[in-house]
């Protein structure tokens, strides 16, 4: 009988990373844990005109791909790069998708997710440096890009709440409560107490609606009624009440609904 360890000689590479990312093609260059050139070619090209003419110079595609060359260094991720696009619609709809759904996709493997989720949360945290300890009201535009960032492609409705000083400048931004796809509960004195406990002056509220569309509801305005009664009570000022839809936003104060 030969020795056990002819009887792994021939045992062929793994079809799969570890980490559970797509099959990667065998081939000399990638055993040798090289790159082929047609691929760093590719690559290269595309950080070319990535360079020359930004983001709006590429498809939502060809920017996925560029995400992705860090999780998946050695094979192709434009098919990957698709096969999200179709999944979920666009770039931001990618960015903003929970990871089990990520992780669903065939190819998305933990790597792909965390890149995914690191670049989401770079995008958020860039914008809510625009608003932070910035004066709200004489910054409305760079906090609206902030919301919609936020919120405009979650799955599920979310309620926030920014918290203002006297001076309306933001202090903090704190999510009060997240739901279903048409429902969160929000509880008013937990927000009251909250506002209490930072020293706020002023709220501004903001909540979003998977459906795409910002019409609020019957159940929108009644809660915003009641958290501005007890706000009146303690000398807590809401500047307005923001719905997040698909591209557009709806404003209580500017609707007359405040």
């Amino acid at each position: 009988m030969p020795p056990n360890r002819d009887r792994f000689h021939g045992t062929p590479l793994p079809l799969f990373r570890p980490d559970g990312d797509e099959a990667i093609p065998d081939g000399p260059a990638l055993r040798a844990g090289r790159v082929p050139s047609y691929l760093a070619d590719h690559r290269a090209r595309l950080r070319e005109r990535f360079m020359a003419g930004g983001a709006e110079a590429m498809p939502d595609y060809e920017l996925l791909e560029l995400v992705l060359f860090r999780a998946i260094p050695r094979q192709d991720a434009k098919p990957l790069a698709r096969r999200l696009i179709e999944t979920f619609g666009d770039f931001a709809r990618v960015l903003a998708a929970p990871p089990a759904r990520l992780s669903a996709v065939t190819g998305a493997g933990p790597a792909v997710v965390t890149e995914l989720k690191i670049v989401a949360a770079a995008a958020q945290r860039m914008a809510r440096g625009r608003v932070l300890q910035r004066p709200v009201l004489s910054s409305w535009d760079a906090l609206l890009d902030y919301c919609h960032t936020a919120l405009s492609h979650a799955g599920t409705e979310e309620f926030r709440v920014l918290f203002l000083d006297r001076k309306n400048v933001l202090i903090a931004d704190e999510a009060q409560g997240r739901g279903t796809v048409d429902h969160v509960p929000v509880y008013p004195r937990e927000i009251l107490r909250r506002a209490l406990e930072l020293g706020a002056s002023a709220l501004i509220l903001v909540h979003n609606h998977p459906s795409g569309d910002p019409t609020p509801s019957e159940a929108d305005i009644e809660m915003t009624h009641r958290i501005l009664t007890g706000a009146e009570v303690m000398g807590i000022a809401i500047h307005d009440h923001l719905v997040i839809g698909a591209g557009r936003e709806v404003s209580f104060r500017r609707e007359g609904l405040l």
